[in-house]
């Protein structure tokens, strides 16, 4: 009776375990998902405030003028060439 007792004691511990084990892992796969979020989206705030310093500069947003709106100052001209699109730079 005593053995049964003893079992029955380590089988409730070894249950228990595994339910924390399992919960550890949840719990760190939860924290990577978070982790990867995190660097994602500051990657891509840091890409925005790049773009917004660029565009903030009337010199920098002329280059973008001309390909998004195709306007152009007095005494300028857009030259448009057919064939494969050249990659974008960042700048």
């Amino acid at each position: 009776m005593f053995v049964v007792v003893i079992l029955g004691v380590f089988s409730m511990v070894a249950i228990q375990y595994a339910r924390v084990l399992h919960r550890n892992v949840v719990l760190a796969h939860a924290l990577w998902a978070v982790q990867t979020d995190i660097t994602r989206l500051q990657s891509e705030k840091d890409r925005r405030a790049a773009t917004i310093s660029r565009l903030s500069d009337p010199q920098g947003a002329i280059p973008e003028i001309h390909d998004r709106l195709h306007l152009t100052m007095p005494n300028e001209s857009i030259i448009y060439l057919k064939g494969n699109k050249p990659q974008n730079t960042p700048q």
